[in-house]
């Protein structure tokens, strides 16, 4: 059985993403654990982490999301479990996930150092489970140095194997591994792939944003899966606005207040995403139609505008299960840019 724990320094580094992408490229059947939850869904009266039930639902696990994950709160599991109980809980929650599997990919909490307290930091998996790690570094070329430094001292001095380091997000392959390739190779750490920044992979999804913003949907449900890729706050006259460059990007998301007509009107008629409407005021009967048979959904929140565009500004462009075109586009990152036989060996 191969196991690895998917690490990173910091937050939205791209774990996830990266074992979306080698469990399709692999083609292996596999098990997944995230033992502390970090990014918390209510479903069904129960807690789920976002990316267990991501995992789930793309490669239909067996598991339900619940039971991927050991919990959510410090103070709940400090009480539950001593170490040698929560090294106890980890194999078997292990043993029961890769049953019947060629490899478990565990994925590590926000950051490095995230659960120390309670053994499910990172280093306390791998070497629990008996596990090799996989660091992903993101961030600006001092930021990834840095990570990748101190991850391979930390791991030395705890006896874990570090399979290697995949630097995610970066500019230029071939510029990074031209600065920086000797560099890390001299630490003893094997560079496993660099994978560039695609900007496809940040836009946000009307029906990721409905979500999060726990908003309404009044009409246009059937374009959800539409992409937001600029952001117009619609507080001028609709003329005005038509003459701002911003209103003429494309996949724009507008956000504006519910009364104001004229601009929902206009963003209706141009090309729009969808739209926010704010302070709960719910437009007249033909704008809904108008937006229903164009597609273009429009979403209610409570918020006034400026509120609204402080929530919207803060969400996480996490991957959703329906984003076909971005789930195949990251197995093909990996297919590109990744050295599988880290994982094969």
């Amino acid at each position: 059985m191969k196991r690895f724990v998917i690490a990173s320094m910091r937050k939205g580094a791209g774990k996830t993403s990266l074992i979306v992408g080698l469990a399709q490229v692999l083609g292996k059947p596999f098990g997944y654990l995230k033992p502390f939850g970090d990014r918390l869904l209510y479903r069904k009266k129960r807690l789920w982490d976002y990316d267990s039930a991501l995992l789930t639902n793309i490669f239909g696990l067996t598991d339900s999301p619940d039971d991927l994950s050991i919990g959510f709160d410090h103070a709940k599991l400090r009480y539950m479990y001593d170490e040698a109980g929560m090294k106890e809980r980890l194999v078997q929650s292990a043993a029961r996930v890769e049953s019947g599997k060629e490899m478990l990919f565990i994925e590590g909490g926000r950051d490095f150092s995230y659960g120390f307290s309670i053994s499910l930091d990172v280093l306390s998996l791998a070497r629990h489970l008996n596990a090799a790690l996989v660091l992903v570094a993101a961030g600006d070329e001092g930021t990834i140095l840095d990570d990748i430094v101190f991850a391979h001292k930390q791991v030395h001095r705890e006896g874990i194997e570090l399979r290697g380091v995949v630097v995610n997000k970066v500019s230029s392959v071939a510029d990074f591994t031209n600065a920086h390739g000797a560099e890390i190779a001299s630490l003893g750490v094997k560079l496993i792939g660099v994978i560039p920044h695609r900007a496809e992979l940040t836009t946000l999804e009307m029906g990721h944003l409905a979500e999060n913003l726990f908003a309404k949907v009044i009409a246009g449900e059937g374009g959800l899966r539409r992409v937001v890729k600029q952001i117009f706050i619609g507080a001028m006259s609709a003329q005005a606005a038509m003459r701002h460059p911003g209103f003429a990007q494309e996949n724009k998301l507008i956000i504006t207040s519910g009364d104001r007509s004229d601009m929902i009107v206009a963003a209706l008629e141009s090309n729009t995403s969808g739209v926010v409407l704010t302070n709960n005021i719910v437009p007249e009967a033909h704008i809904l139609s108008r937006a229903t048979e164009r597609n273009i959904p429009l979403l209610l929140v409570p918020y006034d505008t400026y509120e609204t565009a402080k929530r919207v500004e803060a969400i996480e462009p996490l991957l959703t299960k329906d984003a076909h075109d971005k789930i195949a586009l990251l197995a093909q990152l990996v297919r590109d840019y990744i050295d599988l036989a880290a994982f094969t060996a």
